[in-house]
């Protein structure tokens, strides 16, 4: 069985002190008694602060974004290797945001993966329909693009490095979450896209984490399907109670 992978993306919230007393509060209620694996993703300031904080703990820190150069003429870009010495061990790619207000195509998300994996570090690699393409029934091929564009090429030895993380962009930051049946679909046709590229004895072991408006009140649902592996949370991971509630979901 897959270990849940719980992780909470601040996005850009909180500063060094608030990010700092929220990893300590995490801490200290973190239910010791689920068997998941937790992380937190803050602002860039915040990483090193937040790292410290959680030095001793099991939970990660990771960061929203990354640039695929380890160095150079990139004013206002991180490379692997700062994160990496900030206390990172893996990084998102393609978030949503990332895609859909900044711009970044599916071969930018591809040069990033590719820079994290080569940095032996971890990458969370996020995809996910618009409401219009849902509405206009392509969700499917939208997400065949998305997962076969950001693991073009990647080695079967370096996938257990790698998780996918489904985030239908109209669930994200409005209330509107999918249903069980809705996120179970989707994480089993990107299921079938792994299989399809990696076989089916490597497909089965990369978690596939939900993520869109997951709270306390709809974890354990969302998480009880079999292909969510845990969840890319947002607005919920800003509070240590909401967050921990959803860890709870997590539970097998």
């Amino acid at each position: 069985m897959r270990k849940p992978f719980v992780a909470g993306n601040w996005k850009m919230n909180k500063t060094i002190s608030q990010g700092v007393e929220l990893a300590k509060n995490l801490a200290e209620k973190r239910p010791s008694n689920v068997d998941a694996d937790i992380a937190v993703i803050p602002p860039f300031l915040a990483i090193p602060s937040v790292a410290r904080a959680l030095e001793g703990t099991p939970i990660r820190v990771g960061a929203q974004d990354v640039y695929w150069e380890e160095s150079g003429a990139f004013t206002g870009e991180i490379s692997c290797g700062m994160l990496r010495d900030a206390g990172c061990s893996f990084a998102l790619v393609g978030h949503s945001e990332r895609r859909h207000v900044l711009g970044e195509t599916d071969e930018i998300v591809r040069k990033k993966l590719d820079a994290l994996l080569a940095a032996d570090m971890d990458v969370i690699l996020c995809v996910g329909e618009t409401l219009e393409e849902r509405e206009a029934d392509q969700t499917n091929s939208r997400l065949d693009t998305q997962v076969k564009s950001g693991l073009q090429g990647v080695s079967e030895t370096l996938l257990s490095r790698v998780t996918v993380a489904y985030e239908p962009v109209w669930a994200i930051g409005t209330g509107r979450t999918a249903t069980e049946e809705q996120a179970q679909q989707a994480h089993a046709f990107i299921r079938g896209l792994l299989t399809e590229m990696f076989g089916q004895q490597k497909a089965q072991a990369i978690r596939i984490q939900y993520g869109g408006s997951v709270k306390p009140s709809n974890a354990k649902g969302l998480l009880s399907q079999p292909d969510v592996d845990g969840a890319l949370v947002g607005g919920a991971a800003l509070d240590a109670d909401s967050f921990t509630g959803i860890i709870e979901g997590a539970r097998r």
